[in-house]
């Protein structure tokens, strides 16, 4: 289940790229890590620094990506972010179907 877990992620992640940069943000560096936690994407969006955290989940039976947002989660968020600088942190929450096509993605601007 683990890695079942770790290769949607890297899908969202991949997914999540790809949308922002049709957005116009510049991908600096994936996964980023700290002693705080990983971020998922760091990148530039005109003249800030974006630490983007990407949630990725098959369907919402379970829940929402958004949901997995919670407040443990955005601490270590808000932390790491303080640590590398940035300047906005931002959200992209996608819902994938069986086959792995996006179903819905979301992307929520200065969450913190």
């Amino acid at each position: 289940m683990l890695k079942h877990n770790l290769q949607i992620g890297q899908v969202g992640e991949e997914i999540a790229k790809e949308y922002l940069e049709k957005k116009g943000f510049k991908i600096l560096e994936r996964n980023y890590k700290t002693k705080y936690g990983e971020t998922d994407i760091i990148a530039k969006c005109g003249k800030e620094l974006v630490f983007v955290e990407v949630r990725t989940k098959i369907g919402e039976n379970f829940g929402t990506p958004e949901d997995s947002l919670n407040k443990r989660k955005l601490r270590k968020l808000w932390l790491n972010a303080r640590a590398g600088k940035a300047t906005r942190i931002d959200a992209v929450c996608i819902v994938l179907n069986n086959n792995l096509t996006v179903e819905r993605l979301n992307h929520y601007e200065n969450i913190l």
